[in-house]
């Protein structure tokens, strides 16, 4: 049985790895989510990810709160389906951040549905870049 848990390994937290993701990733856009990736050498887990909500378009903290908890959510029951479905090469890892871009506060069903179609194409984009990294 998968384990549908979101552990502090698998959140991306490092200053250098989240600039670094910036500066280096490719991205892209899926309403309501702009997901940036990058394949690169990390020791702690196959995939961390960082989710952001901008405070520019969400003035309260609670409504920030509540989007990110739901794209958490959304997160930890679809990252088995795709994100771990083809894990790296050995001492190679993912490094994703999830943005959200829509307008509006979206039920959870939709983001869930949503973020699933977003991290299937991540999955599909990303599979060259493993086979490019290994030759």
């Amino acid at each position: 049985m998968e384990n549908f848990t979101f552990k502090k390994e698998e959140r991306l937290c490092s200053k250098r790895l989240i600039d670094g993701l910036f500066h280096n990733g490719s991205s892209f856009v899926l309403y309501p989510f702009r997901i940036v990736s990058w394949v690169t050498s990390n020791p702690e887990a196959p995939a961390q990810v960082i989710i952001s909500v901008p405070k520019r378009r969400f003035k309260k903290a609670v409504t920030r709160n509540e989007i990110k908890r739901r794209i958490r959510e959304a997160y930890r029951v679809h990252k088995h389906a795709y994100v771990y479905a083809s894990p790296p090469p050995d001492q190679a890892g993912i490094l994703f951040a999830i943005q959200y871009v829509g307008k509006t506060v979206l039920p959870f069903a939709e983001i869930s549905l949503k973020l699933a179609l977003a991290l299937q194409r991540m999955k599909n984009e990303s599979r060259p870049l493993h086979l490019a990294k290994n030759n």
